[in-house]
Protein backbone atom coordinates (compact mmCIF):
# COMPACT_ATOMS: atom_id res chain seq x y z
CA UNK A 1 0.00 0.00 0.00
CA UNK A 2 1.65 3.56 -1.04
CA UNK A 3 1.97 5.94 1.26
CA UNK A 4 -0.59 8.21 0.01
CA UNK A 5 -2.81 5.74 0.71
CA UNK A 6 -2.05 4.93 3.73
CA UNK A 7 -2.54 8.36 4.77
CA UNK A 8 -6.18 8.97 3.48
CA UNK A 9 -7.18 5.26 5.10
CA UNK A 10 -5.12 7.20 8.43
CA UNK A 11 -7.22 10.50 7.95
CA UNK A 12 -10.63 8.50 7.09
CA UNK A 13 -10.20 6.29 10.36
CA UNK A 14 -9.16 9.32 12.73
CA UNK A 15 -12.64 11.40 11.21
CA UNK A 16 -15.13 8.58 11.02
CA UNK A 17 -14.04 6.10 14.09
CA UNK A 18 -12.24 2.97 12.89
CA UNK A 19 -15.18 0.80 13.39
CA UNK A 20 -17.01 2.73 10.65
CA UNK A 21 -14.16 2.39 8.18
CA UNK A 22 -14.52 -1.28 5.67
CA UNK A 23 -11.53 -1.39 3.60
CA UNK A 24 -12.48 -3.73 0.00
CA UNK A 25 -9.20 -4.70 -1.70
CA UNK A 26 -8.64 -6.18 -5.57
CA UNK A 27 -5.04 -7.17 -5.29
CA UNK A 28 -4.67 -9.85 -8.00
CA UNK A 29 -2.35 -12.22 -5.40
CA UNK A 30 -3.32 -13.26 -1.58
CA UNK A 31 0.16 -12.17 -0.39
CA UNK A 32 0.01 -8.66 -1.89
CA UNK A 33 -4.07 -8.31 -0.56
CA UNK A 34 -2.52 -9.31 2.61
CA UNK A 35 0.06 -7.25 3.03
CA UNK A 36 -2.34 -4.44 2.39
CA UNK A 37 -4.45 -5.77 5.06
CA UNK A 38 -2.03 -5.98 7.67
CA UNK A 39 -0.81 -2.39 7.09
CA UNK A 40 -4.63 -0.81 7.99
CA UNK A 41 -5.05 -3.32 10.59
CA UNK A 42 -1.58 -3.78 12.30
CA UNK A 43 0.59 -1.13 10.94
CA UNK A 44 2.65 -0.52 7.77
CA UNK A 45 5.27 -3.45 8.45
CA UNK A 46 7.68 -1.92 5.99
CA UNK A 47 8.02 1.12 8.84
CA UNK A 48 8.24 3.32 6.13
CA UNK A 49 4.60 5.23 6.08
CA UNK A 50 2.12 7.08 7.85
CA UNK A 51 0.57 3.95 9.39
CA UNK A 52 3.97 2.69 11.01
CA UNK A 53 3.51 1.71 14.24
CA UNK A 54 -0.24 2.81 13.97
CA UNK A 55 -2.61 -0.04 14.75
CA UNK A 56 -6.15 0.91 13.20
CA UNK A 57 -7.62 -2.32 13.27
CA UNK A 58 -10.24 -1.90 10.43
CA UNK A 59 -11.80 -4.26 8.80
CA UNK A 60 -10.03 -5.55 5.50
CA UNK A 61 -11.64 -7.76 2.80
CA UNK A 62 -10.93 -8.65 -1.14
CA UNK A 63 -13.57 -7.68 -4.10
CA UNK A 64 -13.90 -11.66 -4.50
CA UNK A 65 -14.53 -12.84 -1.13
CA UNK A 66 -18.42 -14.31 -0.73
CA UNK A 67 -18.78 -11.79 2.23
CA UNK A 68 -18.75 -8.91 -0.08
CA UNK A 69 -19.45 -10.74 -3.86
CA UNK A 70 -23.00 -10.86 -1.88
CA UNK A 71 -23.29 -7.36 -1.71
CA UNK A 72 -22.84 -6.59 -5.06
CA UNK A 73 -25.61 -7.01 -7.88
CA UNK A 74 -24.76 -10.33 -9.82
CA UNK A 75 -24.70 -8.51 -13.26
CA UNK A 76 -22.66 -5.90 -12.09
CA UNK A 77 -20.28 -8.26 -10.14
CA UNK A 78 -19.91 -10.12 -13.53
CA UNK A 79 -19.55 -6.68 -15.60
CA UNK A 80 -16.89 -5.32 -13.63
CA UNK A 81 -15.17 -7.88 -11.58
CA UNK A 82 -15.92 -11.76 -13.23
CA UNK A 83 -13.28 -11.66 -15.53
CA UNK A 84 -10.31 -10.70 -13.06
CA UNK A 85 -11.49 -13.05 -10.96
CA UNK A 86 -11.18 -15.82 -12.93
CA UNK A 87 -7.98 -15.66 -13.17
CA UNK A 88 -7.40 -15.05 -9.42
CA UNK A 89 -6.28 -17.95 -6.99
CA UNK A 90 -9.65 -16.77 -5.26
CA UNK A 91 -9.05 -19.78 -2.96
CA UNK A 92 -5.52 -18.53 -1.71
CA UNK A 93 -6.83 -14.58 -1.61
CA UNK A 94 -10.00 -16.20 0.83
CA UNK A 95 -6.93 -18.02 3.19
CA UNK A 96 -5.12 -15.12 3.16
CA UNK A 97 -7.31 -12.12 4.19
CA UNK A 98 -8.98 -14.53 6.94
CA UNK A 99 -5.89 -14.96 8.70
CA UNK A 100 -5.31 -11.33 8.54
CA UNK A 101 -8.07 -10.68 9.72
CA UNK A 102 -8.27 -13.25 12.42
CA UNK A 103 -4.77 -12.06 13.94
CA UNK A 104 -4.99 -7.86 13.47
CA UNK A 105 -8.94 -7.16 13.05
CA UNK A 106 -10.21 -5.20 15.95
CA UNK A 107 -13.86 -4.25 14.39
Amino acid sequence: MDLENQKRVKEMAEKYGPENVLLIFGAAEGEAAGLAAETVMNGDPTFAGPLTGVQLGLRAYHICEPEIKAEIPDELYEEQIGMMEMVLDVDNIIEEMTTIRGEYCKY
